[in-house]
């Protein structure tokens, strides 16, 4: 959900939102309602019915405490199926696999009722073209218990290849140590595209779940930006093998 596209509104204030205690006391109840029985049937009905999604190895996905999912970034709209088909219905029953997701402020925080929609769906506001600590630290703390998923990359691809992840998704592996998963994304940009406000049907998606990413050697070398760097550009590289994976696969089946 985190893009960095337009230079001049990354560096406009969006309007900040924070809950108040009345949210606060309701955010538990109203957040189970709409992740699990108002969402799952709209992705389902969008990636299922109106488009053909195809997961592969969602066995990998280990389902614990402290899961970090970094995946590829192509649509607006990418963490819906992340979250619908690697952790529903397990989540349900299971709150801490519900995944929180990184989304620009810019885009989904800009009034008080976007934020309170995007609040329910567990996003963290990031502000783009900016080192957000705010939002770091918040991250750090939520995986330690929880799931979280993070586009390195930081913007939606124009091309549909996967780009050079940014230090800011290593510098919170270094902090937390999570399990990483690499999840790569196929056909989300042909569903909805850089422009395009309502979503195509009728196209095919795949999302390819490797195995998590080993990164000890790197992590005990010190947490500066450089390994950080280099445990997402590890991650990326995988990311973008199983990309050709997929492709091989689509083209196989016509």
């Amino acid at each position: 959900m985190m893009d960095r596209e337009n230079p001049k509104r990354a560096n406009a204030s969006p309007p900040d939102w924070a809950p108040g205690p009345i949210t606060r006391w309701l955010t538990p109840v109203t957040r189970w309602i709409i992740t699990n029985i108002v969402a799952p049937p709209c992705v389902f009905l969008l990636f299922g019915l109106l488009n053909r999604t195809r997961v592969y190895g969602r066995r990998r996905v280990p389902h614990l405490p402290n899961t970090l999912v970094l995946s590829n970034h192509q649509s607006m709209i990418d963490s819906f199926p992340i979250a619908y088909y690697l952790f529903f219905p397990e989540k349900t029953f299971k709150p801490h696999l519900a995944p929180w997701n990184a989304a620009a402020a810019e885009n989904f925080f800009r009034n008080p009722f976007f934020g309170w929609v995007f609040h329910q769906f567990q996003c963290i506001p990031v502000r783009r073209g900016r080192r957000d600590l705010s939002a770091m630290i918040r991250s750090a703390g939520v995986l330690r218990a929880g799931t979280l998923t993070l586009f390195p990359e930081g913007t939606r691809s124009r091309n549909g290849q996967v780009g050079r992840g940014r230090a800011g998704a290593g510098m919170v592996i270094l902090q937390t140590r999570p399990h990483v998963v690499p999840i790569t994304l196929d056909g989300l940009d042909r569903v909805l595209p850089i422009g395009s406000r309502l979503p195509r049907i009728g196209q095919r998606v795949s999302i390819y779940v490797g195995r998590p990413v080993r990164y000890d050697d790197l992590a005990t070398e010190g947490r500066s930006r450089k390994n950080a760097q280099q445990i997402v550009d590890r991650v990326m590289e995988r990311i973008a093998f199983q990309q050709r994976v997929l492709r091989r696969l689509r083209r196989s089946r016509r």
